[in-house]
């Protein structure tokens, strides 16, 4: 899948991938009303919402874009529902032939991260079938458990040709209060990138590893650091955009093949037509403003990058 996800950033031009993150204070109100008509002011009605949202989304961006990110959160607060509307949501995307990033931060031991890794990545034995559950392409784990918590994920991507994206150094402003502590003179986000790439060593693509990064576009003088660090690892740039992140910053995050980074934007997609730059879309027109807010952003990734070469 990682070769996959190199080919489709070299034939779109675009290592952007859209953050579908849905709130339902992002859901333009017509869609609400209709999906409240139908299911009334219930979870039911809610997940509808988000699902309906979504599509609308998929369907204005999908051959722009190589990828997708659902934040599995936005979903499990609306329980069972809201899960059925997250796996229609992977599935959709799919159809639509994008790659999908489980953004699901999972991290334990033994056999319950294995069968987070079954549950997202792999596929679960039932009687006489064998059957595949989530099915994203990619997921996001946590390491703070060590090896215990990524070698399930590591066995499952060899099996599938499927990755993980490892927490290393993540966008919030708080995540300096690990992260950057220093062990034997060196912070730990080092230290944990550096365990990414051994990960990686056996489980490669052509050019790059099943095994990434989450480095976040927030800290580029450390996602300076962590390219050299993890030369082989591709990296999940989530923080552009509203968090604060700009193009010019995430250069450093790239190799000189043009290839080794994905950035990621939600709510400024998904949300565009919240804001000035894309009000004249209108509500109705959600996936149009949409639309429009990713070839803004491939246009001001892409010139930062030639800008640089």
């Amino acid at each position: 899948m990682i070769n996959k996800l190199c080919e489709k950033i070299k034939k779109l031009g675009a290592p952007v991938v859209a953050g579908l993150d849905p709130m339902l204070s992002y859901v333009p109100e017509h869609i609400l009303k209709r999906s409240f008509e139908e299911y009334g002011e219930t979870l039911k009605g809610a997940a509808d919402a988000i699902w309906q949202f979504n599509k609308g989304i998929v369907d204005s961006v999908c051959d722009l874009i190589p990828a997708v990110k659902p934040q599995i959160a936005m979903y499990e607060q609306f329980g069972v529902e809201g899960m059925e509307a997250y796996k229609k949501t992977v599935d959709y995307c799919h159809e639509k032939d994008l790659i999908v990033i489980g953004d699901v931060k999972r991290g334990d031991i033994g056999s319950t991260s294995a069968a987070y890794a079954t549950g997202h990545l792999g596929r679960v034995q039932v009687g006489n079938t064998v059957q595949k559950v989530f099915d994203e392409d990619f997921a996001t784990v946590n390491p703070y458990l060590g090896t215990d918590g990524i070698k399930p994920f590591v066995d499952v991507c060899k099996e599938e040709k499927k990755g993980i994206f490892i927490l290393v150094k993540t966008s919030n402003p708080s995540s300096g209060e690990f992260q950057d502590r220093l062990m034997d003179g060196r912070p730990l986000y080092e230290w944990v990138g550096e365990k990414v790439a051994q990960w990686g060593e056996a489980c490669m693509g052509d050019s790059y590893s099943y095994v990434g990064a989450v480095v976040g576009a927030t800290y580029p003088e450390m996602g300076k650091v962590l390219r050299k660090v993890m030369p082989k690892s591709f990296i999940l740039v989530p923080g552009y955009g509203a968090q604060g992140g700009k193009a010019a910053d995430l250069v450093p995050y790239f190799n000189e093949d043009g290839l080794g980074a994905i950035v990621n934007s939600s709510r400024g997609i998904i949300a565009a037509y919240k804001k000035e730059p894309y009000a004249k879309f209108g509500a109705e027109n959600f996936g149009e403003a949409s639309r429009q807010a990713v070839l803004d952003m491939i246009a001001d990734i892409n010139g930062a990058l030639q800008a640089h070469i």
